[in-house]
């Protein structure tokens, strides 16, 4: 007689395992239903482009923190060397005063003012009335000249410290503005590597090709320059066409966009200060209607500059892993203002 066996139930283990997996399974899949889908060439590249723009403000604001550094070292340096040589000729005035006072007490003893004139604090001296009675004008003279060094010296020190304040302020903003900038180019790195190796490549030819083909493509018309200055800067800046965009560069063979317009000013002859925030502030300030070619350009916030070209175009430095070329000032942003120098 055959026996007959119940079924064997799966273990509650097994069937908890199967659940998970299977509910895992269908979480997996909504969640590819529902991911953002790869961004495309062209959103990466404007992606990148904001975060250079972002990068070219932080590189600007460090470039005018460098050039401050830079003037306030001098100044201070400057400064150092005057307290130094004031110390020199406060002790010569203190030693004559010290001869004074030795052939005074080798004739049988020191006179009270000239015990005076050796204190540590002529001032105090000075203030008493009744003891400038005792003074001859030679001695007069002296201790004056004395007390009129001290006060110079002691201003120059309390000058030298304020600015060495303020050299330890720029500094730290210095290292700000660099972390920033270092930031938004490595951000910028990270949203380039979403692309294939290939189309990576297709965007450097792409800019590579529009920089080399600048020069030759580009109608600038016949539009009269600003001035003889003006013309003789954008020359000097056309022969960079091609050169690379290096952030704090300033020539001959690499440029951020002020250090550009520079470097260009100085062929001309012309000696213009170094971002965007103070070249602004130089030559006369001009409207969009009036640009000539060679006036000055600035954008978005005025964060970037560029040479007035002709034709709506300037001449510029766009931003990392970009050259100097040609540009339609329609393509790169906002118009903060322009200025002739």
């Amino acid at each position: 007689m055959a026996s007959h066996r119940r079924p064997k139930q799966p273990s509650r283990t097994r069937v908890t395992v199967l659940t998970a997996t299977a509910a895992a399974a269908v979480a997996l899949s909504a969640q590819a239903a529902h991911a953002d889908p790869k961004p495309t060439k062209s959103e990466v590249k404007a992606k990148v482009d904001k975060l250079y723009h972002e990068a070219e403000v932080a590189t600007e604001q460090y470039n005018g923190a460098k050039e401050k550094q830079e003037k306030l070292e001098k100044q201070i340096s400057a400064l150092q060397d005057k307290v130094a040589r004031g110390q020199q000729e406060l002790n010569g005035l203190r030693s004559g005063l010290g001869s004074l006072a030795a052939a005074q007490y080798r004739s049988g003893g020191i006179d009270p003012s000239v015990q005076l004139f050796l204190s540590s604090d002529p001032d105090s001296f000075l203030d008493q009335a009744s003891a400038l009675d005792q003074l001859t004008a030679k001695q007069t003279e002296a201790l004056s000249k004395v007390q009129e060094k001290q006060r110079v010296l002691a201003q120059q020190r309390k000058e030298a410290q304020d600015k060495l304040s303020d050299l330890a302020d720029v500094r730290k903003t210095l290292g700000k503005k660099k972390k920033q900038q270092q930031g938004k180019l490595a951000e910028a790195r990270q949203v380039l590597n979403t692309l294939t190796a290939a189309e990576r490549q297709k965007i450097q030819q792409d800019e590579a090709r529009a920089s080399r083909d600048a020069g030759t493509r580009v109608e600038l018309g016949n539009e009269a320059p600003a001035s003889a200055l003006g013309a003789k800067a954008l020359n000097a800046a056309a022969t960079r066409v091609g050169m690379p965009y290096v952030k704090s560069a300033v020539g001959p063979n690499s440029f951020d966009c002020s250090g550009l317009t520079m470097w260009a000013y100085a062929q001309a002859g012309a000696n213009i200060t170094r971002t965007t925030y103070t070249q602004i502030n130089q030559g006369t300030r001009i409207g969009v209607g009036q640009l000539k070619p060679g006036d000055l350009v600035f954008f978005n916030g005025n964060s970037h500059v560029g040479l007035y070209a002709g034709n709506g175009t300037v001449l510029h430095a766009p931003y990392p892993g970009a050259y100097v070329r040609y540009e339609s000032m329609s393509t790169i942003g906002s118009i903060y203002g322009a200025v002739r120098i």
